[in-house]
């Protein structure tokens, strides 16, 4: 009973919900979330059928679309905690050219929510508040400052009116749960030339708006899949367990990483959910076409967030963050990794740190990236060419680094997940630091056999984005090559 006043005392946001959440068992806060987006879906298909630019003007288009997104951020944390959020993006808006202030403002922004997080509510726990919305509205900023600062005349980017910048920030498509999509995009969206500029001659629109109903569809079912999946197999499967004082002390160390192996793989579905609804959404709008794919097939993955078989079946740790968060990964590499003049992998994972938070864990697992990263590198250039020489040392070769990169990315994020430093400490002393020590022992071996080259900005393998040719593009959805966080 603890446990659940406080997290009743810690939402700041409706309470409408209140029985739902305590006949569900789930807290108040996450209750609120599922059905605001729930509604934001339907919302979606009433923009895209009853205010699409054929029966609308851009300017209530962005209006409706902005005042629904502040409606939902009221309902989900509270007219007070979100009342700065409108302010933030005014203001910056009135900076917006001014990149290198936009950055400044929107993270320094940002941290002091970050800060007001931790100490408002229990430390070491994750709940959802406001800062969710502040992390999106800051890629966005920060986004479009560059892309008016670098005057890509490809993109054709010119100064939005405040509607335009309000609608692009606090939109309902995408303020609770994202991506950062192109202020582009968006606005090509709203205008009515999103999918009119990606179709093909010989392509017919009503063949296009078919394929978007069955891209709805089949992310809900994943959607499905997934609570289904959490309420079943992830809540037998707590995190917490993997530093229960009982179990670190009398379980073997092959049970203990095996716990920590399930217990990751389990906690995964929750974040699928939550990005593919996302997803959902924008297509439901009429949002999120990419073009048609090399079968000739309409895809509505412009804006898809992860790729869910690819981080499955990831054989490398570079493949895994290529799927994870590849809108957030796009934002990294636009804004920090190509700008840096050096140290620019550090850099990079130390700003995702930053911007996901001030709790301990998220620089644990970022800085915790950095050697196993370089390590991944050095092991592929050396190692994989020996196994190419046939299908079975191959296949070999990919089940054994796929098992080696799940534990790895277990081993990483788990920090990640407890947030606070004592249990980061227990778990990684009862896994003895072995990946930290195996890596930075195969990075300085292998790193002395093969000199590293001087390389450019333009040709050193990027761990987020290094496909991607201009801030904030998207790339094809099944193209593995994509980054993330």
């Amino acid at each position: 009973m603890g446990a659940r006043a406080d997290a009743e005392f810690n939402t700041t946001g409706s309470r409408w919900l209140q029985p739902v959440s305590e006949r569900l068992g789930f807290p108040l806060d996450q209750v609120n979330f599922l059905v605001c987006q729930l509604f934001a879906l339907a919302a979606a298909f009433w923009f895209r059928l009853y205010l699409s630019p054929s029966h609308a003007c851009p300017l209530v288009r962005h209006t409706v679309a902005t005042l629904l997104g502040i409606a939902l951020l009221i309902f989900c944390f509270g007219c007070k905690n979100i009342f700065f959020l409108p302010i933030n993006t005014i203001f910056n808006f009135l900076h917006s050219v001014t990149y290198r202030y936009s950055m400044v403002t929107a993270m320094g922004y940002l941290t002091v929510c970050q800060v007001s997080r931790a100490f408002i509510f229990n430390y070491g726990i994750l709940s959802t508040d406001f800062s969710g919305p502040l992390m999106i509205v800051t890629q966005k900023i920060t986004t479009l400052a560059f892309q008016l600062h670098d005057g890509n005349t490809e993109e054709r980017i010119v100064r939005p009116s405040v509607i335009e910048y309000l609608s692009y920030n606090l939109n309902f498509l995408s303020v609770l749960a994202g991506p950062c999509s192109n202020y582009k995009d968006y606005i090509d969206f709203i205008e009515g030339r999103h999918i009119s500029e990606r179709l093909r001659p010989h392509v017919h629109l009503k063949h296009v708006l078919l394929s978007l109903q069955s891209s709805v569809c089949r992310k809900l079912l994943v959607c499905c899949g997934c609570m289904l999946f959490f309420l079943v197999v992830t809540r037998s499967l707590p995190i917490k367990y993997n530093v229960d004082h009982d179990f670190v002390s009398h379980a073997p160390f092959l049970s203990r990483l095996a716990y920590a192996f399930f217990s990751i793989q389990a906690a995964r579905p929750k974040f699928y959910f939550a990005w593919t609804l996302a997803d959902a959404v924008n297509n439901a709008a009429g949002y999120g076409f990419l073009g048609m794919d090399e079968n000739g097939k309409p895809s509505w993955d412009l804006v898809r967030n992860l790729n869910i078989f690819g981080i499955e079946t990831a054989t490398s740790f570079k493949t895994f963050i290529d799927n994870w968060n590849i809108r957030t990964g796009i934002w990294l590499k636009a804004v920090c990794y190509d700008r840096a003049p050096k140290h620019r992998l550090a850099l990079t994972f130390l700003l995702s740190a930053l911007w996901h938070g001030v709790y301990p864990g998220y620089y644990f697992t970022f800085i915790t990236a950095i050697p196993i990263t370089i390590a991944a590198r050095a092991v592929r250039k050396s190692v994989r060419h020996h196994f190419l020489g046939s299908r079975g040392l191959k296949l070999g070769y990919d089940f054994l680094t796929w098992a080696a990169t799940q534990l790895a990315i277990g081993y990483t994020v788990m920090p990640f997940l407890l947030l606070a430093v004592e249990p980061t400490m227990v778990y990684y002393r009862s896994m003895y630091f072995h990946v930290h020590i195996i890596s930075i022992l195969a990075a300085i071996a292998l790193n002395q056999k093969h000199k590293p080259r001087e390389t450019s900005a333009t040709t050193e393998r990027f761990p987020f984005s290094s496909s991607c040719p201009a801030p904030c593009q998207p790339v094809h959805s099944t193209n593995n090559n994509k980054k993330v966080d």
